[in-house]
């Protein structure tokens, strides 16, 4: 029995909102230090806060394409973060959770447009 399409994509969603409103609200503190780290100014931190937020809940829209635009806005702040965790040097660890958001990002658009 294959499940469907609607059912994958709306798991994903769930795993990629649970995943950064975790990051961004149980772990604030942690997100401080490690854009303070990168030698990032707090207000570049907040936009890419609130932009996550934001993306994140465009996910959970009835419109397919307000979904893939939210899936591509995360898709592309992932980018961002796995890029600033290569530059800096940090090991798999550090980076395997924002590879990890990319990938279902790109699954919930593919999985939209097939």
């Amino acid at each position: 029995m294959l499940i469907p399409n609607d059912v994958i994509i709306e798991v994903l969603k769930i795993v990629v909102t649970i995943s950064i409103l975790f990051v961004w609200f149980v772990r604030y503190e942690n997100i401080k230090i490690e854009f303070k780290e990168y030698g990032y100014p707090s207000w570049f931190r907040d936009l890419i806060g609130i932009l996550k937020i934001s993306f994140t809940a465009m996910l959970h829209s009835n419109n397919v394409g307000v979904v893939n635009i939210g899936s591509l806005g995360i898709f592309l702040l992932m980018l961002g973060a796995v890029y600033t965790h290569f530059m800096v040097k940090n090991g798999p660890r550090k980076y395997f959770a924002s590879l990890a958001i990319l990938v279902t990002c790109i699954m919930i658009i593919y999985l939209n447009i097939a």
